[in-house]
């Protein structure tokens, strides 16, 4: 009977799985998606500890050590550093498939199929382990976010792999041989270092979903060797997600998954470390009010450096200024804009900024040509022209917003450095654009100032 009602629970529970990814697609639908998620992984866990019969002390015990860390993250944590926690959240994850199915193989030492998704298990689950955090690293800039390379380093990354992968095999045939178990351990948690050290901070957002792939692939190998059925759901419906978005976000860079694992993407140019001096033109808060004002449509484009200022409220406030001067204020959102899938999404959601006005590339690209102001907030590489102009760019060939093709360009930016990819951007040296030098919070707190006056003028 219990077993029965198990069943039932965990069969809802991956229809509301599927039911959250589906509803995750829009950013209309995306809170209910998230509630159906939350729902499901609810009931989740209540079909488990319903045909349990056994260790509560230990499991009401991980549970609240659990809840004591997790929900002041949640509540604390800023929603500029999302993409730092969900590298932390892979990473957790990871490391859980990968100590259960340790302590598996020391109870039962399993053979057969069972063995063979135990040690798939074992193996994403450690490398996946210390690869997001050294993601989490690289996201914080407590690493260095260039890539770290050195010499033959794909063929000691290769080497190491096949020697991991191997000892594998071994354990496959011969699971007495328990003696191996640790050096499989140790190698795949090197490894996991060892692939993300030399992946530069332009990849990040590709880096993100494939380790999210890795650790619902490592779930779903932990449903096999368990024999729990919704495991191997939740974990192929993560695995496979994460994977197709990996995809989705290589097509926006026009980029292989060779080239972003290894291909050492974001070392600066000598072009752009060594350049010849080229001339910019910058304004002041005073002067990019008044374009502003003047403007029947601003297109704003955010990026990282958006998230960085923490200056999507202001923004919010800069579109409720100008929308009320009848202004049509657009936001056009690259695939891979910021951190992590969606990153742009999250933060201006947070700001409250209508879902009916952002807008994919694709959507908006046609519309630049008619943009009286765009407006670049943070954003460096997917603006750059050099992807469709230059056939020696790193990024030639990758999408990006037709930003140039708007009547005024103004960005917000820091100093002249380049992005992630480490070239310079061709836009800032257009006659067109003005660049707006300083922190993005703060530039935008001085155009506000400067809107009313005008106003009142």
């Amino acid at each position: 009977m219990i077993a029965s009602i198990t069943n039932y629970v965990y069969i809802l529970s991956g229809a509301l799985f599927i039911l959250s990814l589906k509803w995750m697609n829009s950013p209309v639908t995306a809170r209910r998606g998230v509630i159906a998620g939350e729902i499901g992984m609810l009931l989740a866990i209540s079909g488990t500890l319903i045909n349990h019969h056994h260790n509560w002390e230990w499991i009401l015990t991980a549970f609240f050590i659990g809840s004591a860390v997790g929900v002041p993250i949640a509540y604390l944590m800023p929603m500029t550093a999302v993409p730092q926690r969900t590298a932390l959240s892979h990473a957790c994850g990871a490391l859980a498939a990968a100590l259960v199915g340790t302590a598996e193989y020391y109870q039962h030492q399993p053979h057969g199929f069972v063995m063979v998704a135990l040690v798939l298990e074992t193996l994403l689950g450690y490398l996946t382990f210390t690869g997001s955090l050294m993601a989490m690293g690289k996201l914080q800039e407590v690493l260095p976010q260039r890539p770290l390379t050195y010499r033959n380093q794909n063929l000691t990354n290769f080497f190491l792999f096949a020697l991991a992968a191997g000892i594998g095999v071994r354990l496959i045939f011969v699971p007495s041989d328990a003696y191996l178990f640790p050096i499989f351990a140790v190698l795949s948690l090197v490894f996991g270092v060892l692939l993300i050290i030399p992946i530069g901070g332009a990849d990040m957002p590709t880096v993100i979903a494939l380790l999210n792939s890795y650790a619902g692939l490592s779930a779903c190998a932990m449903g096999f060797a368990l024999d729990n059925h919704l495991l191997v759901i939740a974990g192929a419906l993560d695995g496979s997600s994460g994977l197709i978005l990996s995809i989705i976000m290589c097509k926006a860079m026009n980029r292989s998954f060779t080239n972003v694992l290894f291909g050492a993407f974001g070392q600066v140019q000598p072009q752009a470390a060594k350049q010849e001096q080229r001339h910019y033109r910058s304004a002041s808060a005073e002067e990019a009010a008044a374009i502003l004002d003047a403007a029947a449509s601003v297109f704003i484009i955010p990026g990282y450096g958006l998230a960085v200022a923490q200056a999507q409220h202001k923004i919010r406030e800069l579109f409720d200024s100008l929308t009320r001067r009848g202004v049509d204020v657009k936001f056009a959102i690259h695939p891979v804009a910021g951190r992590m899938p969606g990153h742009m999404n999250v933060l201006l959601a947070e700001a409250e900024i209508p879902y009916d006005r952002l807008y994919e590339m694709d959507d908006i690209n046609g519309e630049f040509p008619q943009c009286d102001v765009a407006l670049v907030i943070g954003a460096n590489d997917v603006t750059n022209p050099a992807a469709r102009n230059d056939k020696s760019s790193p990024i030639y060939g990758m999408p990006i917003l037709d930003v140039d093709k708007a009547r005024t360009v103004m960005v917000i930016k820091r100093s002249m450095n380049p992005g992630f990819a480490g070239i310079d951007n061709d836009l800032y040296y257009m006659e067109k654009t003005l660049m707006l030098f300083g922190d993005a919070k703060a530039f935008v707190a001085e155009i506000l100032r400067e809107l009313p006056a005008r106003a009142a003028a």
